[in-house]
């Protein structure tokens, strides 16, 4: 079967991570058309516009896509090509699986923990309000002639809006993932002991949705309690549920306890469309020295195959994969006992590496 797969390769490092990704699914003889637009700097360059209708269009039509990291500004400016296209797509879960892979630098061998991020909502959603503006002081000035609590002015206003229709499509995701992958708990991760009314109602609602779900295990924690828990005993969490900015922060905790934004795949996913992508970000200083660990995006696109239904050639370039970091000679610097270890390989020679385990694999099928 053919595909059709729209591919934004991003920028700093993003360029040379999806063209491994691109080479190892070409070597397991998966026929995709890879339809490239652009996002971040270099369509600004191309298209005066960093995140193109072009780029957004390709990605409706298409309903998959492949996508490097881009760098988000800090401060001013565009707010964040990562929650645009998410926003604009109405990619509303983000998943990202953290499962412990033999040869890596884990202290927590045997971790495999998914993570269901909601996307639109909460802190992210972008309402914000600029400090000592007119409309904030307006704002500040209706706040404190309603709530007991008062806003000191000046102050910069972020509001955090949490509402039922995006609580239970998000929960029931989870859920419905969990099933899927026969996981046998949800966690809802939460702050309800103090935001009663935005994470209690996310709580509320999880309660609600896991009535439909008896099989599964649901159970809810707080969410600075789970910090402590998951770096102690990260082996008794299956499958979290969390709101955006929670999900954001915890996800970045689970991939340091299987070694490393480097192996930390992930996906963005809505009802119709699915965009995959790794973890970590940009890494400018690194740009064009074929150095940085293409495992993230490789792993990203063994998600997509499965999201395609590629289910066996998803499996072969998982343990080839897999086969590489365990054997540990041709990896990446930061896959080796130490980060100046002179053995170290670039991205392009550890991306062969893993296309001749992947040779191996279709041999045995």
């Amino acid at each position: 079967m053919s595909y059709k797969v729209s591919l934004i390769p991003g920028d700093g490092i993003g360029p040379e991570v999806t063209d491994a990704a691109k080479a190892v699914i070409e070597a397991l003889g998966v026929d995709i058309s890879w339809d490239v637009v652009y996002a971040g700097e270099p369509a600004l360059k191309e298209h005066k516009s960093l995140l193109p209708e072009e780029t957004l269009n390709s990605i409706r039509k298409n309903k998959v896509a492949l996508k490097g990291p881009i760098t988000t500004p800090i401060g001013g400016g565009f707010r964040s090509i990562n929650v645009a296209l998410r926003q604009e797509l109405d990619l509303f879960a983000c998943v990202r699986p953290a499962r412990y892979i033999e040869g890596t630098s884990s202290k927590h061998p045997g971790t495999d923990i998914i993570i269901v991020r909601e996307n639109s909502e909460d802190l992210y959603a972008g309402v914000e309000f600029k400090e000592s503006e007119e409309e904030t002081n307006g704002l500040i000035d209706y706040i404190n002639g309603i709530s007991a609590k008062k806003v000191r002015v000046p102050s910069a206003i972020s509001i955090k809006p949490i509402s039922s229709f995006a609580s239970k499509r998000i929960i029931r995701f989870a859920f419905e993932l969990a099933k899927r992958e026969n996981r046998h708990k949800v966690s809802c991760i939460h702050k309800a002991n103090i935001m009663k009314f935005t994470d209690g109602l996310f709580l509320q609602i999880f309660r609600d949705v896991a009535k439909d779900y008896p099989q599964i295990e649901a159970n809810d924690v707080i969410v600075d309690n789970l910090c402590m828990q998951l770096v102690m005993r990260p082996n008794e969490f299956d499958v979290l549920v969390l709101p955006n900015l929670y999900g954001d922060i915890i996800s970045d905790l689970c991939a340091g306890l299987i070694g490393g934004l480097g192996i930390a795949p992930g996906a963005n996913i809505g009802e119709n469309i699915a965009l995959f992508e790794p973890v970590h970000g940009a890494a400018p200083k690194y740009t064009g020295k074929n150095k940085v660990n293409p495992t993230a995006t490789i792993l990203s696109g063994v998600l997509l195959l499965k999201h395609l239904g590629e289910h066996k050639k998803a499996e072969i370039l998982e343990k080839a994969v897999a086969n590489v970091i365990k054997k540990g000679e041709s990896v990446t610097y930061d896959l080796k006992p130490t980060r100046t270890d002179p053995t170290a390989v670039g991205t392009k020679e550890m991306t062969e590496a893993i296309v001749e385990e992947i040779k191996k694999g279709l041999k045995n099928v």
